[in-house]
């Protein structure tokens, strides 16, 4: 019985980043002398064990054979004859397929080490395409080592396309792409997670309305990128720069989703595409089983982003107006996130990303000034709810007409 650290922690540790998880594989051992040692069964596919004190997970090597479509089709063999390098042979990348044994030697069959030096993401054996979620997976790396510039394997690529083009994409769960999308979104750069798909072709299967956006004009006056697709990368990577909260990320992606169905007859033009983008929203969402949450603020910015940009503009009633429909009076917590991807889409375009936002500022202003209105006197005088709700909102737009003076 040999027990090595494997994966994800080996990768961490030879890159010299913070190790969060320890995944473990056990050989020469069968289930029951586990059990014996202490660990406790909670594999319901392959025998994994939790260690009696420290709970990381330890698993018995194994190999896989594809039985059926999907990232469920798959039959485990485990025994104690079943080598560790048969059990990384599995694995997904070279780089994750490597073991460190308990005196720290680093077991390499597959030249992990290499590619980690060369920043190469490449896959260990074609046995990779037998599991549609390893596209998503290997999108997410690509995102997540965007600033030490690793780049896919040409092979990979090819296998990667050659997955799509079988169909193999179509069996991904929308609960495993939600998963994977939030994750990308927590990165530093999460356009890289959609370029990436974007480039095996998968982008069009899983995230449609993104996709239509590519080759989508806009007025260079306005977006000297043009293209729309390319603004909604820039913004999607401005809103990582300014927050941390996935929510602000989804909807800085979905904020023009309505440009991707403009009519071409009124293009570079997009009148209405805050309109549009709405039902485009709530259509990705319920494909992708979504949280409610999600999907809120993502329609409030794809409806009020414009009114956000021209903030200066706008009549204190108006201000009170989108205030008002952003619900910020019960939930304050929601401005920040709306003013935070309006930002990311003011700064997301060519040549604007240093440029300052002001009209936060205003929002934030009128926020302060009427959410400090009294209306204790109505009460007390014993006014009925809805001449209140009237009395309340002349007197906050009073009070937001004050505050910009």
């Amino acid at each position: 019985m040999k027990i090595y650290l494997v994966g994800g922690a080996v990768r961490d540790e030879l890159l010299g980043v913070p190790i969060k998880d320890r995944d473990w594989v056990v050989t020469g051992a069968t289930p029951e002398q586990m059990t014996e040692l202490g660990y406790r069964p909670v594999g319901s596919d392959f025998p994994v064990f939790l260690h009696p004190d420290t709970k990381e997970e330890y698993a018995l090597a194994r190999t896989e054979r594809k039985s059926g479509r999907g990232y469920h089709g798959f039959v485990f063999h485990t025994s104690p004859d079943v080598t560790l390098e048969q059990d990384l042979a599995r694995r997904d990348l070279t780089i994750n397929a490597m073991a460190q044994d308990e005196n720290g030697n680093v077991i390499d069959p597959y030249d992990g080490q290499r590619d980690l030096e060369n920043g190469i993401l490449r896959h260990v054996s074609r046995a990779f395409s037998e599991d549609p979620v390893r596209l998503l997976r290997i999108a997410r790396y690509a995102t997540r080592y965007a600033e030490q510039d690793f780049s896919i394997a040409p092979e990979t690529l090819t296998l990667l396309k050659e997955m799509v083009s079988a169909g193999e994409v179509d069996s991904l769960v929308a609960e495993r792409v939600w998963n994977e999308l939030v994750n990308a979104l927590s990165e530093d750069r999460p356009s890289v997670f959609f370029e990436t798909l974007r480039d095996c072709d998968a982008l069009n299967t899983l995230f449609p309305e993104i996709d239509r956006l590519f080759g989508v004009p806009q007025p260079e006056k306005h977006h000297p990128e043009i293209d729309t697709g390319v603004h909604t990368m820039m913004v999607v990577d401005m809103a990582a720069r300014l927050s941390t909260d996935p929510e602000v990320l989804f909807a800085a992606l979905c904020h023009d989703l309505g440009k991707g169905i403009t009519a071409a007859d009124i293009l570079p033009r997009h009148t209405g595409h805050e309109e549009r983008g709405v039902k485009l929203i709530e259509r990705l969402c319920q494909r992708l089983s979504a949280p409610k949450r999600y999907m809120e603020l993502a329609r409030l910015v794809c409806l009020y982003h414009t009114h956000c940009h021209r903030a200066a503009e706008l009549r204190p009633s108006t201000l009170l107006k989108v205030l008002e429909a952003l619900d910020v009076f019960r939930r304050p917590e929601r401005l920040n996130g709306f003013l935070a991807a309006c930002e990311a889409d003011s700064r997301g375009r060519l040549n604007f990303e240093n440029e300052a936002y002001p009209q936060a500022d205003i929002f934030r202003s009128a926020y302060q000034a009427a959410s400090q209105v009294d209306i204790s006197d109505l009460v007390d005088a014993g006014r009925t709810g809805p001449e209140i709700q009237d009395t309340l909102r002349k007197r906050r737009a009073q009070a937001i007409s004050l505050s910009l003076k």
